[in-house]
């Protein structure tokens, strides 16, 4: 286990619009206001089509090939997840959201694109005081979380 710490800054409320692809707009956000870190909340709808990472192919296998699942009507979400730079200092998103429909629900990463269908709302928890970062991992390919001391 690696950890940081950090103080609380600024709190966002946000509402996104009907059609919005969630990850590119909190981004921007954070660009636009300077947020380098944040914990994040979102509530409302995904529209049908979206799109999201629902794990790996194959468990612990050398090549990871992501799995992708396309929404195929609107689902309710509920998500949370974090904001950190990239080793270049862009922030990034990333969110797990679990879209349900009737009795059926889906789990996974919003990276891919999801679209707001009516409502979003989203509640952006500033951290300051931290140096944590994704950096690139090179077994993996995936931008890990370094929390950085």
């Amino acid at each position: 286990m690696k950890y940081s710490q950090g103080k609380t800054g600024r709190i966002f409320i946000v509402r996104l619009e009907d059609g919005e692809i969630i990850h590119k707009c909190i981004e921007e956000l954070a660009i636009k206001e300077n947020i380098r870190a944040a914990g994040v909340m979102i509530l409302g709808g995904a529209d049908k089509d979206s799109r999201l990472v629902v794990g790996p192919r194959t468990g612990r296998s050398a090549v990871i090939e992501p799995m992708e699942l396309i929404l195929d009507d609107v689902y309710e979400i509920t998500g949370t997840g974090t904001i950190f730079p990239d080793e270049s200092g862009k922030p990034i998103l990333h969110l797990h959201a679990a879209c349900g429909r009737k009795d059926k629900t889906c789990t996974g990463c919003i990276r891919r694109g999801v679209k707001v269908w009516h409502i979003g709302e989203v509640i952006i928890f500033e951290i300051l005081e931290t140096k944590a970062l994704r950096k690139k991992d090179a077994g993996t390919g995936f931008e890990l979380l370094e929390p950085s001391k």
